[in-house]
């Protein structure tokens, strides 16, 4: 449904990160359905004939920047271990909608316009497109028949329907077309499988904060959180900007880690338990001085690496799902930027995730943890959370769209729920403030005057920019065991409390 209603965000041509929590063992597992590199790929993909790295734009507007699929894989994935209804069934309401129609959304509408900051290609013009041949606009009647044609074939045939025959062919011959051609073939489409995946888990203020393995995003997020432990920000508050000055540069802490180790961990050492060592939390909590200094460096954790030049657009969807028995969803999947490749096959958009790798594979003579590699999977900053209680029951889901501000924006909601006993739509609707080497962004408006004088005296002069674009959902589990959802005012999300499906069900939430 997303892949019809958000395409420029997510769909069926992009990939993902799932952490479910099951209400009868209380354990969490995580399925990695990020995409793959083809086995063609190559360390020198993304430069140019003079061994310069391309212009971010030109890199995504071309068929090399597209991976290999894998949200499906996952969803099919989780559907044979835990599933409840016939697989078929589960495509019929978006098969329905994109036969007969969806209400154009205003934000899709204004991707399509002049003043998107990904102008749309032809391919998505066309998809998009009016019988009088002008580009949808908010409020008009869209419909997909080719999008509904590859739900039909997804629902009786499975994976197998993107991965092999027709459309597998298409995507080939579509990702291998100049300008930039790439390199996927049908053998790396037919190879892809979703990996099940052991969460890593923490503590943080008595609660325990699961999130998926590299190369998502989730250790530098429990990184962020460990260094903030180790200072006196939860004694703090929302109106303080000692606090705000804290999270900013325990941020930059973090970034220059991930940017410098995340990956890959089956091409390459990452050393997620040195990163999350309390000793080593403490060292670089001790680096926060009085004031914002230079760019931090990455920390010492004995693991030799080049600098990266990793870029990240800030497209991407996120949902979480409580079901009538108390099991949870917390899933954040994406096509990467804006429409994702500008490519489409069957009514979808492909996406543009190898972009996601470094573009230089080696910088001063070490080679970046995130350079491109044949069936590898590039780093992502997507980072869906659950959070247990001390007794180990279900707590809290959550997580936000937004590029490699995910980081930041979780953690955000995290701290003021857990540290500083907000609610979760007070937690969500905190401003957003993004600290990333010496780049400072946050939602000036949301901000009291101040905490943003505060932050001016420490050597934090905020920008508005980029630091507006979460897209938070939530969902929490209060004493009573009943539950609240919440979501982000700054999308078009929303929570919903489901009514029982048949008599004696319990409701379940539904945050997306």
């Amino acid at each position: 449904m997303l892949g019809l209603v958000e395409p420029q965000s997510s769909g069926v041509g992009g990939g993902g990160f799932m952490l479910y929590y099951d209400a009868k063992s209380g354990a969490v597992t995580a399925i990695d359905g990020r995409e793959k590199a083809p086995a063609g790929a190559s360390p020198t993909m993304f430069l140019d004939e003079h061994g310069k790295p391309l212009s971010y734009l030109e890199a995504v507007r071309s068929g090399r920047s597209t991976g290999v699929p894998g949200v499906v894989a996952m969803l099919y994935t989780a559907h044979a271990r835990y599933g409840g209804l016939h697989w078929q069934e589960l495509f019929q309401p978006a098969i329905r909608a994109a036969t007969d129609g969806i209400k154009v959304p205003e934000r899709l509408a204004s991707f399509l316009g002049e003043g998107s900051p990904f102008p749309p290609t032809n391919e998505i013009r066309t998809l998009f497109s009016r019988p009088d041949g002008g580009t949808v606009e908010a409020g008009d009647l869209f419909r997909n028949p080719d999008y509904a044609a590859t739900l039909k074939r997804l629902a009786l045939e499975g994976p197998s329907a993107l991965y092999e025959g027709s459309i597998a062919s298409e995507l080939v011959k579509v990702t291998t077309t100049p300008p930039l051609p790439g390199d996927m073939t049908l053998r790396d489409l037919a190879g892809y499988r979703a990996e099940w995946t052991q969460p890593v888990c923490r503590p943080y203020r008595h609660y325990s904060v699961c999130v998926p393995p590299p190369p998502a995003g989730g250790v530098s997020l429990l990184e962020l959180l460990g260094t903030l432990e180790k200072t006196d920000f939860a004694s703090r508050g929302p109106n303080d900007p000692q606090a705000w000055f804290l999270f900013a540069q325990a941020s930059r802490l973090m970034y220059a880690d991930r940017d410098r180790y995340i990956a890959d961990p089956h091409f390459v050492t990452v050393p997620v338990e040195r990163l999350l060592d309390p000793a080593y939390l403490r060292l670089r909590a001790q680096l926060i001085g009085e004031r914002a200094g230079p760019v931090p460096q990455p920390g010492n954790v004995f693991t030799p690496r080049g600098p990266d030049a990793t870029q990240e657009s800030s497209g991407t969807s996120h949902f979480v799902v409580v079901d009538a028995d108390g099991n949870v969803v917390s899933m954040t999947t994406t096509v990467e930027t804006v429409f994702g490749s500008g490519r489409t096959v069957g009514g979808f958009v492909l996406n543009n995730q190898l972009t996601d790798f470094s573009f230089a594979p080696t910088e001063a003579g070490q080679p970046a943890a995130n350079a491109v590699q044949g069936g590898k999977r590039p780093r992502s900053s997507m980072a869906p959370v659950i959070i247990l209680d001390h007794d180990h029951n279900f707590f809290a889901a959550l997580g936000s769209p937004g590029g490699s501000a995910i980081l930041e924006y979780n953690a955000k909601a995290i701290v003021g729920l857990l540290a500083w006993k907000l609610s979760l739509k007070q937690a969500i609707e905190l401003p957003n403030l993004i600290a990333r080497g010496d780049t400072f962004s946050g939602e000036l408006a949301k901000f009291t005057p101040a905490v943003l004088a505060g932050l001016r005296e420490r050597g934090i002069e905020l920008k508005s920019g980029r630091a507006e674009n979460s897209g938070f959902h939530g969902v929490l589990r209060r004493a009573d065991g009943t539950y609240e959802g919440a979501a982000d005012s700054r999308r078009e999300g929303v929570a919903e409390m489901l009514a029982p499906a048949r008599r004696g069900e319990a409701p379940h939430a539904v945050v997306h």
